[in-house]
């Protein structure tokens, strides 16, 4: 069975860092290109960041570029997302996806 499992969110201060982290089992995870997708309260879906399978290119949307960074230890089954500067619009519920598997999700939440 699919299964993915996220962690590491939290409540941050504005300028403050988080790393998430999202592992995987029951498929070959080596094979799958990842992404990040988030949903803010009240607010529909926004697709975060993505990579390829082996990690060779990684893609953000915008307002992330330059603070998030997305990666991935396919020994480990993971994929990772280091999130820097963070500001209060990027409190959300985070989700890390491949196709339609989804994980439960993990809350960021950035407040002074």
């Amino acid at each position: 069975q699919e299964q993915l499992v996220e962690s590491g969110g939290g409540l941050a201060l504005p300028g403050e860092s988080l790393r998430l982290s999202c592992q995987a089992s029951g498929f070959t995870f080596s094979r799958h290109a990842m992404s990040w997708v988030r949903q803010a309260p009240g607010k529909g879906l926004e697709w975060v960041s993505g990579l390829y399978s082996d990690g060779s290119d990684q893609f953000y949307r915008d307002s992330v570029k330059g603070r998030f960074t997305i990666s991935r230890d396919n020994t480990k089954n993971t994929v990772y997302l280091q999130m820097h500067n963070l500001k209060p619009e990027d409190t959300a519920l985070y989700y890390c996806k491949f196709g339609s598997t989804w994980g439960q999700g993990t809350q960021v939440t950035v407040s002074s």
